[in-house]
C-alpha cells in the first residue's frame, strides 16, 4: 500500500511526520479512484443520502405532533448540533483525508479500541438504514404503480410479504451493483434522482403557499405565518423538545458520506469538507420551506389534512400529494419520495463499505475486505457484503417481527448520536495543541466541534434514558425493559464482542502498532 499525501499548506497542522510504508502508524492509501468527483458532485452525494423527501414524509407529522407550531424551530435546533460536528470533520479531513473518517480520527486521537467502536457505531447505523430505506423505496414503488394504473390492487401487491420482500431485494441489488460499479456511475444517477428530489419540493411549496388561506373546505385549518414558529423556547415542555429534535437529528443524518467519499474526491483535503457544509445548507433550507409552507397550508393540528392527524403523520406526502398538487402533479410527489428512497438506499452504501475498507486496510477486519475492485476501484467486496447484509437483516425482521424491524430503526437515533459525538471529541482532542494559535483555531477545531459533541452526548443520553420505557417505539417489551433499549445497547455491546474477537486475530492493530494515536500537533512552516 503506498501512503496517502496530505498535502499540508503553509501553516497547516501535522499528525506524526509520514512514516514509509510499512513502518506502521501513517493513513494509507487504500486503491480507490482518485479525483472521480468534484465539489458538486460530492455535496450531491451528501444531500442524496439523507434522503430529504423521504425524511419530510416520515418526520414532520411526527415532529409536529410532538412540538406543534414550533416544528420550523426544532428543524433549526436538530441542525445545530450537526452543523457543529460537520465543522470537525472539515477539520479533520484537511490533515486526513481518509475514507474511514470517523474510525481513523478517532483511533488518532483516542486510540484503537474507542476508534473500533467508531466505526462499529457507523456501519451498524448504516446497515439499519440500508433495510428502511429498501423497505420504503418497495412500499413507494408499488404505490407509485397503483397511482399509475389507476388500479387499487396492483398498489396493495406491496401487502404482500413475498411481493415485499422480493421486491425489496431487488431494489437491494440493483443499488449495489450501481455503487460496486464505483464513483461515476453513482454521481451520474444521483444528478438526475436528487435534481428530481428538490424541484418537486420547490413546486410542492409554491403550491402549498398558494392553498394556504385560500378558503377551500380542506384548508380550513391553514395558519398565518408567524415569527414565533422559528422560537425553540415556545415549545410546550422539556420532554416535548427532546423528542422532537431527536428526530430532527435523524432528518440529517447522511451528510457525512461526502467525507467517505473524500478519497475519490477532487482535492482531497477541502472539497469534501466544503461539500458537506453545502449540503447541510440545502437540507435545511428544503426542510424549513417545507415544513413552513405545509404548516400554513394545513396547520399542525391532530383532524382533517393537519400534519399531526395520527393517521396520515407516519407518511404526509400520501395524504397531501392530491390536495397540495392536485391528482396529475401529485404523482410527481409519490415519485419524488421513491426517487428519494431509492437514492439514497444507492450512495448510503458509500459510508459503510468505504469504512469497512478502511477498518480491513488497517488490519482492524478481515483482510478480504481491504481488496480494491482493479476496473471500478471500489471496495467491491465490502459493498457486496453490505448488500447481502441489508438483504437478510430486512428479510429476516420482516418474516419475524414487524415490532423489532420498527424498533431496530427507533434504536438508529442511538448510533447516530454515538458516533458523530466521539468524532466531535476527537476533533478537540486532536487538535488540542493547536487552540491557542489563533481565534480560528480555537473556535473552529475546539469551541465549535466540543459543543456540537456535549449537544449529541446529551441526545444520547436522554435517549438511552426513554428507551428503559417499554411505551418507547412499538411498545414491546423483554423482562420489563423497552425493546428498542435492548436492541440499542445489544448492538452496542455486539460491536464490543466483536472488537475483543479481532483483538485476538489482529493484536498489532489494537497495540497501536499499525495506525497510531498521535500526540499534539507540529505546525509546518513556509
Amino acid at each position: 500500500m503506498t501512503q496517502l499525501d496530505a498535502r499540508p499548506q503553509a501553516g497547516d497542522t501535522v499528525r506524526g511526520s509520514a512514516p514509509a510504508d510499512g513502518d506502521g502508524g501513517g493513513v494509507r492509501g487504500k486503491g480507490l479512484g482518485g479525483n472521480s468527483v468534484g465539489l458538486m458532485g460530492s455535496a450531491v452525494i451528501g444531500v442524496s443520502t439523507v434522503a430529504p423527501v423521504y425524511c419530510l414524509t416520515s418526520t414532520l407529522g411526527s415532529t409536529a405532533g410532538e412540538v406543534g407550531v414550533q416544528m420550523p424551530a426544532v428543524f433549526l435546533a436538530g441542525f445545530l448540533p450537526m452543523l457543529l460536528v460537520a465543522f470537525a470533520y472539515r477539520e479533520l479531513n484537511r490533515v486526513m483525508p481518509d475514507c474511514g473518517t470517523s474510525f481513523t480520527w478517532t483511533v488518532k486521537a483516542f486510540g484503537p479500541r474507542v476508534g473500533w467502536m467508531c466505526g462499529w457505531g457507523l456501519v451498524i447505523a448504516t446497515i439499519i438504514v440500508l433495510s428502511n430505506l429498501a423497505g420504503v423505496a418497495t412500499s413507494y414503488f408499488w404505490l407509485l404503480a397503483g397511482e399509475i394504473t389507476g388500479s387499487a390492487s396492483v398498489a396493495a401487491m406491496d401487502d404482500s410479504k413475498p411481493v415485499h420482500i422480493l421486491t425489496c431485494l431487488v431494489l437491494i441489488a440493483v443499488a449495489t451493483a450501481i455503487s460496486y460499479r464505483g464513483m461515476t456511475a453513482t454521481k451520474g444517477v444521483q444528478y438526475a434522482l436528487v435534481g428530481l428530489q428538490l424541484v418537486v419540493l420547490a413546486v410542492f411549496v409554491a403550491m402549498a403557499l398558494s392553498k394556504a388561506g385560500s378558503g377551500g373546505p380542506e384548508f380550513a385549518s391553514s395558519l398565518d405565518f408567524s415569527w414565533s414558529w422559528l422560537n425553540p423556547f415556545a415549545v410546550q415542555s422539556f420532554a416535548a423538545f427532546t423528542a422532537g429534535l431527536s428526530l430532527s437529528i435523524f432528518m440529517f443524518w447522511g451528510w457525512d458520506a461526502c467525507l467517505t467519499a473524500n478519497e475519490e474526491t477532487t482535492g482531497s483535503e477541502k472539497t469534501p469538507g466544503r461539500a458537506a457544509l453545502i449540503a447541510m445548507v440545502v437540507l435545511v433550507g428544503s426542510y424549513l420551506a417545507t415544513g413552513i409552507a405545509a404548516q400554513m397550508a394545513v396547520g399542525s393540528g391532530e383532524s382533517g389534512l393537519g400534519l399531526a392527524n395520527p393517521e396520515t403523520s407516519d407518511n404526509v406526502f400520501a395524504a397531501l400529494a392530491g390536495p397540495v398538487m392536485g391528482p396529475g402533479l401529485g404523482v410527481l410527489l409519490f415519485l419524488a419520495v421513491l426517487a428519494s428512497a431509492a437514492a439514497s438506499l444507492q450512495t448510503t452504501f458509500i459510508p459503510v463499505a468505504r469504512t469497512v475498507l478502511a477498518m480491513s486496510a488497517y488490519e482492524a477486519m478481515p483482510a478480504s475486505y481491504a481488496k480494491v475492485h482493479p476496473r471500478f476501484k471500489t471496495p467491491g467486496r465490502a459493498t457486496v457484503t453490505a448488500g447481502i447484509g441489508t438483504g437478510v437483516f430486512y428479510t429476516v425482521m420482516t418474516l419475524v417481527s414487524e415490532h423489532v424491524l420498527v424498533d431496530t430503526i427507533y434504536a438508529l437515533g442511538l448510533m447516530i448520536c454515538f458516533y458523530y459525538a466521539l468524532t466531535a471529541f476527537a476533533c478537540v482532542w486532536y487538535f488540542r495543541a493547536d487552540l491557542t494559535r489563533s481565534a480560528r483555531d480555537l473556535v473552529f477545531k475546539g469551541l465549535f466541534p466540543l459543543v456540537g459533541g456535549v449537544l449529541l452526548a446529551a441526545v444520547f443520553a436522554k435517549t438511552l434514558y426513554d428507551m428503559w420505557d417499554p411505551a418507547y417505539g412499538s411498545g414491546s417489551s423483554v423482562f420489563g425493559v423497552g425493546s428498542v433499549f435492548v436492541i440499542g445497547v445489544g448492538l452496542l455491546l455486539l460491536g464490543v464482542v466483536l472488537m475483543i474477537a479481532m483483538e485476538r486475530r489482529s493484536p498489532a492493530f489494537f497495540r497501536g502498532e499499525v495506525l497510531t494515536k498521535e500526540t499534539p500537533a507540529l505546525v509546518v512552516e513556509d
